[in-house]
């Protein structure tokens, strides 16, 4: 669903947002199912933990970077109803994709509980500017409420007054003013990465919850962003996962557009054989009208 002008006002106004049913609903059991060719089953993790240990070493243990050689879960980032919210809030088509990534947690893997922080410190070199924000977004696949290890959120209105420095606080007075970000599987959570949040630990003692986080920023200005795509581009299913995208999601990641200096006969076939099932015909027919 289209995010709701309302949303965006509130992710301005407050530093955060929820669009309730956001995901399709044939999207989202698509990459229910596939997120088990990732991770393993709520079932089978809590029948064995031990046999799982390794989403125990950090909280950050089960953050698992794009692509994910499955088309369901590969599309979830460059929906286009996410691309039209992310060009609307930054003011305009100019924008990249700057970090995906897939989440797992398990109760009892390890302690999820974290102190507030603004993402800003490991998003930009300096510190966020208000009028030039980055987007960040948390896609729930799965239902998250009180017991399931919501982030908690600090409205601005709250914590603006705040400097910058120190970017993390012992929670503090701000735990009242908390707002926990529950939801069903398909909710999008839309906020920036000045706000102050942090992520809880489960008190359901058999809980998991499985998110998908797809930031954005403006181009052209290199001192934001987290993921050097060209890194990843030798991960299995990078190439699958970027032929199966359209012009546009392509652009977000830093793909040449059709018409860019870059494309000759020389590096379009090269690109082609790089790529052999992308549809090279946008970037040829470019080429031929200049």
């Amino acid at each position: 669903m289209r995010v709701p002008d309302a949303a965006l006002a509130e992710l301005r106004d407050t530093g955060f947002a929820r669009v309730p049913s956001f995901v399709p609903g044939d999207v989202l059991a698509a990459a229910q199912d596939a997120l088990w060719t990732v991770f393993p089953r709520p079932a089978d993790y809590f029948a064995d933990p031990a046999a799982h240990r390794g989403f125990g070493k950090s909280q950050f243990a089960g953050i698992r970077l794009f692509p994910y050689a499955d088309p369901a879960l590969d599309a979830l980032p460059v929906l286009p109803d996410l691309i039209d919210a992310a060009e609307r809030f930054l003011g305009g088509a100019d924008i990249d994709l700057y970090k995906v990534e897939l989440w797992a947690k398990y109760a009892g893997a390890t302690d999820y509980d974290q102190p507030h922080h603004r993402d800003y410190g490991n998003h930009t070199l300096v510190v966020p500017r208000p009028d030039q924000p980055q987007l960040t977004t948390i896609m729930l696949l799965s239902d998250v409420d009180a017991g399931c290890a919501p982030t908690c959120a600090v409205p601005l209105q709250h914590s603006a007054h705040l400097p910058m420095v120190p970017q993390i606080l012992a929670p503090g007075d701000l735990v009242a003013h908390e707002v926990a970000l529950t939801g069903s599987a398909g909710t999008l959570i839309l906020y920036r990465t000045d706000v102050f949040h942090r992520g809880s630990n489960f008190t359901d003692a058999e809980a998991a919850r499985f998110i998908l986080m797809a930031d954005f920023k403006r181009r052209g200005r290199p001192w934001t962003g987290k993921m050097a795509w060209p890194d990843q581009a030798i991960r299995p299913g990078w190439a699958t996962a970027l032929a199966a995208m359209t012009v546009r999601q392509r652009d977000l990641f830093g793909f040449p557009p059709p018409g860019s200096d870059y494309w000759t006969a020389e590096t379009l076939a090269g690109t082609a054989a790089r790529y052999p099932d992308m549809d090279m015909t946008p970037y040829a027919e470019a080429i031929i009208a200049a």
